[in-house]
């Protein structure tokens, strides 16, 4: 008697391959496997929470609407996070804040400066960076 056996569907194929997300002020890039058909949004949060979960400097925050996706070699033009990111082609990207619009001051609706405390910031400051030397 034989036993044949029964082939599975197969799902369909999906592409995967390793990216590389750089951070702006950070020490080295983070790597990690995407599918090519994954949003940019969803390829800047997974970024965002690898990040934070490594413990990372600076502190970046984890909402994906302040970062914009950055591909160095494709242009200088930030990508869509509705477009997948498989289709620019690339594995290497660089995430940064977006940048704030400078918001006009206006001086009537600042609050009174009140000094509180003794001294001036400048002699808190040296105060501060003072190396304490200890004796061994």
């Amino acid at each position: 008697m034989l036993l044949y056996k029964q082939k599975k569907n197969q799902a369909v194929k999906v592409n995967r391959f390793l990216i590389s997300v750089t951070f702006l002020g950070s020490a080295g890039p983070i790597r990690f496997v995407v599918n090519e058909d994954e949003l940019v949004a969803a390829v800047t949060d997974t970024a965002l929470k690898s990040y934070a979960r490594e413990g990372r400097l600076p502190i970046l925050g984890s909402d994906l609407n302040n970062f914009i996706l950055y591909c160095p070699i494709a242009g200088t033009e930030a990508l869509s996070p509705w477009e997948t990111i498989g289709s620019v082609g690339v594995r290497n990207f660089v995430l940064c804040k977006k940048p704030q619009a400078e918001k006009a001051i206006d001086s009537e609706k600042l609050p009174p400066i009140s000094r509180k405390g003794s001294g001036s910031w400048k002699s808190w400051f040296n105060k501060s960076i003072n190396p304490k030397i200890s004796s061994h």
